[in-house]
């Protein structure tokens, strides 16, 4: 894991030592650069701010992002190529209470590079996202009241799997219309189905939240899917989407590239009113994606808006309904989650954030013998943290942590203790800040 982690950071650091200026606080636009406010350097040493038209910024995938989120990272010109990268590493520990508690120090990481070129039609864009968080083991680590995909066979329950090595290998082409509107493509061995809200690490409501939502594979579990093809439109207002994408889930073997499929299909429409919001909702036909669960699809309906003030405070509201309707007519049934999160930059060195969850569960007994298997729980948790930001040069070293408090039914007391709690603790280096 040392290894794995020193890797990630050297190569972060060869980026952040090429011979090319840096700059902070860009958005990564969607539509034709929209919102995003490159800085050029100037002739003089100085930099100078390039006017762009305005609209929504990107998140991952096709998702978009309120026009004042800001991505952040290092802005390398190549020639005719634009290259961003972005990404960190996270030192972690967290200890949750109660008998299925657990604690464990980890490492989570990311890095993406894109590449971006104008052209005489449009635009082209490459995106690969990639993690070392394979190099830990298969269960992850702890996350309590968390579940789906599995580790040597069984299922994960209050536990967060590792993503895979390639979280996007993926290419988008936007064909000019005029104005600011277009129609685009976007697809690759690994991407994200237009299905959902942007995913959570590249969210500015969760920037500094080291711990993922439980709710998690009710909102974005299809941000590393195996084989996706999208084609929309987009203008500065609205965006409208179609998604062929394949629905089984990544395996638990996360260093390759699995086979593509085209089985599942999703759409989804994002209207942008403003600067400050965007609104978005999205339904997708998802042909069996859990591996323990064969023969069941699952209907996904989401829902969310997110805000963003230009001014250090991000936030989202977000409703998902899963609906699991087995081939052979037995089981299934209809499960939903609700998530509100916040970041709030009190000023350039101190962060609060918060996460609150509200989910019907029925995976939390796997064991076919237990009385509760199947039975539907519905679990809240209550999550607030702080980060310290420490600025070093082109990268930011945040230290902080954050406490859960859970609410559930009595009937889980007997696994899960009277009144569970938890915390994490960490020390994230990022790129670019």
């Amino acid at each position: 894991m040392k290894l794995a982690v020193r890797s990630l950071a050297a190569s972060t650091l060869a980026i952040a030592m090429a011979p090319a200026a840096w700059a902070q606080d860009h958005d990564h636009g969607a539509t034709d650069h929209a919102a995003m406010g490159h800085t050029m350097p100037a002739a003089d040493g100085e930099e100078m701010a390039e006017a762009m038209p305005s609209g929504p910024s990107a998140g991952s995938g096709t998702a978009l992002l309120p026009a004042n989120e800001s991505m952040r990272g290092l802005h390398l010109p190549t020639g005719d190529w634009m290259v961003m990268a972005h990404g960190f590493v996270s030192g972690q520990y967290t200890d949750h209470s109660g008998p299925r508690g657990d604690d464990k120090a980890y490492v989570t990481s990311m890095l993406m590079v894109t590449g971006e070129r104008e052209t005489s039609f449009g635009r082209v864009l490459l995106k690969s996202m990639l993690s070392l968080e394979p190099a830990m083991d298969a269960r992850g680590y702890p996350n309590l009241f968390a579940t789906g995909e599995t580790a040597r066979g069984l299922p994960l329950v209050d536990r967060q799997h590792p993503h895979d090595l390639f979280m996007e290998l993926a290419a988008r082409v936007d064909f000019d219309l005029g104005g600011d509107d277009k129609l685009f493509l976007y697809g690759g061995p690994v991407g994200e189905p237009a299905l959902g809200p942007s995913a959570f690490m590249m969210r500015g409501s969760a920037r500094y939240n080291p711990e993922p939502p439980i709710t998690h594979h009710w909102f974005d579990s299809t941000h590393i899917t195996y084989g996706v093809v999208t084609a929309g439109y987009s203008s500065p207002l609205f965006q409208l989407e179609a998604s062929a994408f394949r629905g089984a889930e990544p395996d638990e073997r996360r260093w390759g590239i699995e086979t593509p499929k085209l089985d599942s299909w999703s759409v989804r429409a994002t209207l942008s009113p403003s600067p400050a919001w965007t609104l978005q909702t999205s339904y997708g036909q998802i042909k069996e994606p859990e591996e323990l669960h064969p023969g069941e699809d699952e209907h996904r309906v989401t829902a969310s808006a997110h805000y963003n003030d230009g001014k250090g405070f991000a936030a989202m509201l977000a409703f998902s309904n899963k609906d699991r309707r087995p081939n052979n007519g037995s089981g299934g049934g209809s499960l939903s989650a609700w998530q509100a999160e916040a970041n709030w930059d009190l000023d350039d060195r101190n962060t609060l954030f918060g996460r609150f969850e509200n989910v019907a569960n029925d995976e939390f007994f796997p064991d076919h013998a237990d009385p509760l298997h199947d039975q539907v729980f519905r679990v809240s948790k209550f999550q607030l943290g702080y980060a310290r930001r420490v600025p070093l040069g082109p990268f930011e070293l945040a230290l902080g942590g954050s406490a859960a408090l859970y609410a559930k039914p009595d009937a889980l007391d007997v696994a899960y203790g009277k009144n569970p709690w938890g915390y994490t603790l960490f020390a994230r280096f990022i790129l670019g800040r």
